[in-house]
């Protein structure tokens, strides 16, 4: 994929004043993890809720201005689908969302695209060290596309200034 995908680019264009200055780095996270769903799975149905459920997955750091943003991004999402008139997707598109930083295996309802989902997570968040079967040649062109621009950094910053003010709560988003 060389050109920018239209849901993706559309979608994100209406949350660029609320994401600011993070606009560039979280988009090509969303990219990353859209390929990465796409190189796990090839079913062309699902392209699209993959791209809906990268967009707003982490979308609710900044809509809530929280680190606790996965509840602030399903709504986000089922409001976005409502809103297009695509109910019929909610359920599966928030599932992605809600288990997208399972520790294990996910084992419910919509398991196989939950699981390439939070598999295709892992692999950004793992910087690449988790792979799942992709190549490390499809990895490597992918990072070219859409490189890194400090996301880790991000991440690392936005997980200390939660954890100062929330100790015993360090890691919201995490589930077993």
């Amino acid at each position: 994929m060389h050109e920018a995908y239209p849901a993706i680019e559309d979608i994100l264009s209406r949350f660029r004043l609320v994401i600011g200055r993070d606009y560039s780095l979280y988009r090509n996270h969303v990219y990353r993890i859209f390929l990465n769903c796409t190189l796990l799975d090839d079913d062309p149905e699902a392209a699209h809720r993959y791209a809906v459920a990268a967009v707003f997955h982490d979308i609710g750091i900044w809509t809530a201005h929280t680190f606790d943003y996965i509840l602030p991004s399903v709504q986000q999402a089922s409001h976005y689908l409502e809103e297009i008139g695509q109910q019929a997707w909610i359920e599966e598109v928030t599932c992605m969302i809600y288990w997208h930083h399972k520790i294990t295996p996910y084992r419910g309802r919509y398991r196989q695209r939950v699981e390439v989902f939070r598999k295709a997570d892992w692999i950004d968040v793992s910087a690449n060290v988790l792979s799942f079967g992709v190549s490390r040649r499809a990895m490597r062109n992918k990072q070219k596309l859409f490189p890194r621009l400090g996301f880790h950094l991000f991440l690392l910053r936005s997980a200390w200034r939660h954890f100062l003010r929330h100790p015993l709560r360090p890691l919201p988003m995490f589930r077993r």
